[in-house]
C-alpha cells in the first residue's frame, strides 16, 4: 500500500528547482509552524522592546535636517556623516568592529522614529543596517575583509550600497542577472570579469563601498584545477568606488521620495579575494541572502511603516477631535469615524502589534523566514492604507503640499516600500503560503526529503504523522463558531485543515495564485492575531482599554480571515474535493455600527491608548522652528476654552494651506 502512495505523492510534488531548495533551507521557523499544525502556542518570546531608548542624537539630526528629502542635496553626505557619528549606521555591526550593536527591537524603534518624520532619511539609515554589505560581512566576510570595512561601515566613513536588482531582474532576484566569468590573467592569476547593468540600488549615488551579486559561470573550469574552492552560481563581491570599469554615473527618482537611489553599470576585473568569505564562498551567494533577508523584510521595511502609520493616525485622531464641518465637529461624524476606525486605527494597532511581537521572536535568535515575508507584504499594504483613509479624512489639506501636510511625504514613500525587497504581489501570491507550507508545515518537507532519498520507511512516518493531524484537525474544524475554542483558536484549526487539502493541488499551486494568496492572508491574520493576544502585556496583564482595542482588532482580523478562507472554499477547484471542505465555510459577520463608535470613544478617552499610538514618534518641541502640524495639534487638544482667541488663532493655522505666489 504504502510503495502506490509513495508513487501517487512522487507524481504530485511539484519540481523545486536549487534556488527554492536553498530558499527551504535557509532560515528558521518559529510560530508559523504552530499555525500549521492548527495548535497556537501558549507561551511568547521575552519582552525586549520596552527598554528606555536615548533619542537624543535621533532627535538632533532631524531636528537639523526637518522633513525634507536628502537627495539630490550637496547636504547627503553631511546627513551621511551625522548617522554615522551617532552609531545610526552601525546598529547591526559588533562593538568590537566599532559598531552600536544594538538588539532588533531597540533597531526597529529607531527606524520607526526617523520613518515618522523623514521617510527620506530613514531609508538612508536602514540599507547599511539591513540586506548589504555589513550584515553579509559580519556572517560571512574573512577577518581581513572584517578588519577592512566593517569599522568604516559602522562609522559613516563608508556608504555601502547592494548591487543585485536589474532590468532584467527584479522580484525574480536571481532571474537574468549579470554575469561574472573566471577568466585567467596573462600573469597567470586568476579574475573574475563581471558585466554590470543595476538600477534600483539605494545608496548607490553616493556609496563608496558597493556589493555586487553576480552569477558566477567558469566555464573553463579554472576554481577547480586553482584548488580555490567555490562554484559557479549566484556570487556576492564587493568592489570599492573608482575601481576601473565602475560606472556610477546615474541616478532615479523614486517618486520624489528624496533618498539616494540609482545605477551600476560597467565591466569590471575583480580579484577572487573580493568575494565576501572568499574563493571558497563562490556559488553560494543565494544562501547567504536567504539568511539575510530577514532583517530587510522583517525588521526596516515593517518599522517604516509602523512609524508613518502612527505618525498618521494620531495627527487624523487630534485632527477629528477639533476640525468643524457643517457646523459640527467631525468626529462625531458616523462616516469619519468609520473610516477612522476601520481605515486607520485598527491597522495602525495591528502593525505596531505585529512589529512588537516579530522583534521579539528575531532577538531570540530565530530567522522565520516565511514570517519575516508576511511582515513585510502585511504592515507595507496596510501602511498604505492607513495613508490613503487619513488623506480622505484630511481633505484638501492633505493634497495640497505646505507647512501643514504630513501627508505627501509618506504617500510618496509608500509604493517603494510596497515594491523592494521583492513586490508585494510576489510575496503574497507565491512566496508566504508556498513556502510556508513547504518550510514550516510539519509533514511536507520531510515527505519530500524522503521521496528525494527514495527512502520508503521515512516516507511511511512522515506520511503517518501527517494523516494523524490531518484527521485530527478534521473533526476539530466541525466545532460551532461561537462555542469553544475561541475564534481565534478556531480559525486556527481550519486554517490547518484546509491547508492539507490545498497542499493535494501539489504543482498547481503555483499556478492557483489567488487560492495560494488568499491562504497567505489567512496566515498573516492569524499570525498577527496572535501577536495581538500579547500586545502590550506588562506585569499584571494588560489596562483594561488596551485590552479592550486588542479584542477588537482580534475580532476584526479573524473576520477578514474567515472571509477569505470562504473565498478559497467557494474556489477550491476539484468539485469533489470542494465537498470535504464545503461544511467549514463561516457565516460571514463584520463590525457593528454600535461598536465602531464605541471604538472611536475609547480610542479618544483612553490616555494609554493614546500613549501607544504616540510612543517612539518624533514630534518637534513646542513653539520650535520646525514647529509641525502634531506640535499645533497638540497645543490645541491642550486649550480647555474652544472659543477663546488663542484656541482661534491657532485653530485657523492648523486649517490653513500652502500658498505660493502667481506665477
Amino acid at each position: 500500500m504504502y510503495k502506490h502512495i509513495f508513487k501517487q505523492v512522487r507524481a504530485i510534488i511539484p519540481r523545486i528547482s536549487e534556488t527554492e531548495l536553498i530558499a527551504l533551507r535557509s532560515g528558521g521557523v518559529s510560530i508559523d509552524r504552530n499555525i500549521f499544525q492548527g495548535k497556537l502556542p501558549s507561551s511568547r518570546p521575552s519582552d525586549s522592546t520596552h527598554a528606555r531608548l536615548d533619542y537624543t542624537p535621533v532627535d538632533s539630526i532631524l531636528h537639523k535636517y526637518g522633513t525634507h528629502g536628502i537627495y539630490p542635496s550637496s547636504h547627503v553626505h553631511d546627513a551621511m556623516r551625522d548617522l554615522g557619528q551617532c552609531g545610526l549606521l552601525g546598529m547591526a555591526i559588533d562593538t568590537k568592529f566599532g559598531g552600536s550593536m544594538k538588539s532588533i527591537s531597540e533597531q526597529s524603534r529607531i527606524l520607526a522614529r526617523i520613518s515618522s518624520h523623514n521617510p527620506a532619511m530613514a531609508v538612508a539609515t536602514m540599507v547599511p543596517n539591513s540586506l548589504g554589505p555589513g550584515e553579509l560581512l559580519q556572517h560571512y566576510g574573512t577577518p581581513e575583509q572584517q578588519a577592512k570595512y566593517l569599522p568604516g561601515l559602522a562609522t559613516g566613513q563608508l556608504i555601502p550600497c547592494f548591487g543585485l536588482t536589474g532590468p532584467n531582474n527584479g522580484s525574480d532576484a536571481t532571474g537574468q542577472i549579470d554575469t561574472g566569468v573566471v577568466i585567467r590573467e596573462q600573469d597567470g592569476e586568476l579574475m573574475i570579469k563581471v558585466t554590470l547593468n543595476k538600477r534600483y540600488i539605494t545608496l548607490a549615488p553616493i556609496a563608496n563601498l558597493i556589493g555586487i551579486a553576480f552569477n558566477l559561470q567558469d566555464p573553463d573550469s579554472l576554481l577547480s584545477t586553482r584548488g580555490c574552492g567555490g562554484k559557479p552560481g549566484i556570487t556576492l563581491a564587493l568592489i570599492e568606488r573608482g575601481h576601473p570599469g565602475l560606472q556610477q554615473l546615474t541616478h532615479h527618482n523614486p517618486n520624489g521620495a528624496g533618498f539616494p537611489n540609482g545605477t551600476l553599470k560597467g565591466v569590471v576585473r575583480i580579484p577572487l579575494s573580493s568575494i565576501i568569505g572568499g574563493a571558497a564562498n563562490a556559488g553560494n551567494g543565494w544562501m547567504m541572502l536567504m539568511e539575510c533577508l530577514s532583517v530587510g523584510r522583517g525588521v526596516s521595511l515593517p518599522a517604516s511603516a509602523n512609524g508613518s502609520s502612527k505618525m498618521a493616525t494620531y495627527a487624523t485622531l487630534l485632527y477629528t477631535k477639533h476640525r468643524t464641518q457643517f457646523k459640527m465637529n467631525i468626529g462625531r461624524m458616523e462616516a469619519v469615524r468609520e473610516r477612522f476606525i476601520r481605515g486607520m486605527f485598527m491597522d495602525t494597532w495591528i502593525i505596531g502589534a505585529a512589529v512588537e511581537y516579530t522583534n521579539r521572536i528575531l532577538d531570540s535568535g530565530a530567522k522565520p523566514s516565511v514570517i519575516t515575508g508576511l511582515m513585510k507584504y502585511q504592515t507595507t499594504e496596510r501602511g498604505r492604507q492607513v495613508l490613503l483613509a487619513g488623506m480622505d479624512i484630511f481633505g484638501g489639506s492633505a493634497i495640497c503640499t505646505g507647512p501643514n501636510n504630513i501627508f505627501s511625504k509618506f504617500y510618496q514613500a509608500a509604493p517603494i516600500g510596497i515594491t523592494v525587497e521583492g513586490s508585494n504581489i510576489l510575496t503574497r501570491n507565491l512566496i508566504t503560503f508556498g513556502q510556508g507550507l513547504n518550510k514550516s508545515h510539519p509533514f511536507i518537507y520531510p515527505i519530500f526529503t524522503a521521496i528525494s532519498n527514495d527512502d520508503l520507511a521515512a516516507f511511511r512516518t512522515q506520511f503517518n504523522g501527517m494523516v494523524k493531524m490531518a484527521v485530527a484537525n478534521y473533526a476539530k474544524s466541525f466545532r460551532i463558531p461561537g462555542l469553544a475554542p475561541s475564534q481565534l483558536d478556531l480559525l486556527c484549526i481550519r486554517f490547518s485543515n484546509l491547508s492539507n487539502f490545498v497542499a493535494l493541488l501539489g504543482g498547481k499551486i503555483k499556478a492557483n495564485q489567488m487560492i495560494s494568496g488568499n491562504m497567505a492572508d489567512i496566515l498573516s491574520c492569524i499570525y498577527m492575531s496572535h501577536a495581538l493576544l500579547n500586545y502590550k502585556m506588562e506585569v499584571g496583564g494588560q489596562v483594561a482599554a488596551i485590552q479592550r482595542v486588542n479584542e477588537y482588532c482580534i475580532a476584526h482580523l479573524c473576520n477578514e480571515a474567515e472571509r477569505k478562507m470562504n473565498y478559497v472554499i467557494d474556489n477550491y477547484p476539484n468539485v469533489y474535493i470542494r465537498a470535504f471542505i464545503k461544511p467549514f465555510r463561516y457565516r460571514e459577520r463584520d463590525m457593528s455600527i454600535a461598536d465602531v463608535n464605541r471604538l472611536y470613544e475609547l480610542v479618544v478617552s483612553s490616555p494609554e491608548v493614546l500613549s501607544v499610538i504616540r510612543e517612539d514618534l518624533y514630534i518637534p518641541p513646542t513653539g520650535d522652528d520646525s514647529d509641525s502640524l502634531v506640535s499645533k495639534l497638540e497645543r490645541l487638544d491642550r486649550i480647555p476654552d474652544r472659543n477663546s482667541q488663542e484656541y482661534r488663532t491657532l485653530y485657523d493655522d492648523i486649517v490653513s494651506v500652502g500658498e505660493y505666489p502667481v506665477v
